[in-house]
């Protein structure tokens, strides 16, 4: 629980007119149309309704490509904490590919995840970082996406071993390092293959 309260508190800054938000507590999001003197925002929903939020009931959106998927309430709380789900997506070609493939793309950088890791020990930033990987992960094959780029930067190579610690016991998984013109040696690439049995 003293996870959820840090990542609840770091959701309460302030949004800007035009921002992209999330919906914390239900399915969708919107643009950040106005603020009040009361503190609400509001914000225009897909349906084109401008409804009132406070700021913890909404969530940041980084990156273009992102969004939240329609089963994203139990995704957030699958385990009684929150999960930011922020990730890019793009296309990539393989070779001997004829079509470009879907490659889902997640930054663990810490201040990527959360708005201010401030007083937390690293077992707690690193316990938020895993967090965030397995759920993208599970997301990842529960939409049969095959490739993933995971950026956990350079650091001690603490989160980079834990990483791949937890796709070692995954079958059908293959890992290495992502290309280093575009991530340097701070990212690790999955490659997912599928069968009828997964």
């Amino acid at each position: 629980m003293i996870i959820f309260k840090k990542i609840m508190a770091g959701t309460s800054s302030f949004f800007q007119i035009n921002e992209k938000v999330g919906f914390l507590f239900e399915t969708g999001g919107g643009i950040v149309k106005r603020i009040d003197d009361n503190g609400f925002f509001f914000v225009e929903d897909e349906s084109g309704f401008e409804r009132p939020f406070r700021a913890n009931e909404l969530v940041k959106i980084h990156g273009s490509d992102y969004h939240l998927p329609e089963d994203s309430i139990a995704q957030i709380n699958e385990d009684d904490t929150i999960s930011t789900v922020r990730h890019t997506s793009h296309k990539e070609t393989q070779t001997g590919s004829k079509k470009p493939i879907d490659v889902w793309e997640i930054d663990l950088h810490i201040e990527s995840l959360i708005d201010s890791n401030r007083g937390m020990s690293n077992s707690e930033i690193l316990a938020i970082q895993l967090k965030e990987f397995k759920n993208f992960y599970k997301r990842a094959r529960d939409r049969h996406i095959r490739k993933l780029i995971v950026i956990h930067g350079v650091g001690e190579g603490v989160l980079k071993d834990d990483v791949r610690l937890f796709l070692s016991t995954k079958d059908g998984v293959e890992y290495y390092d992502a290309n280093y013109s575009d991530y340097g040696k701070g990212a690790t690439a999955v490659e997912i293959r599928y069968n009828a049995s997964y």
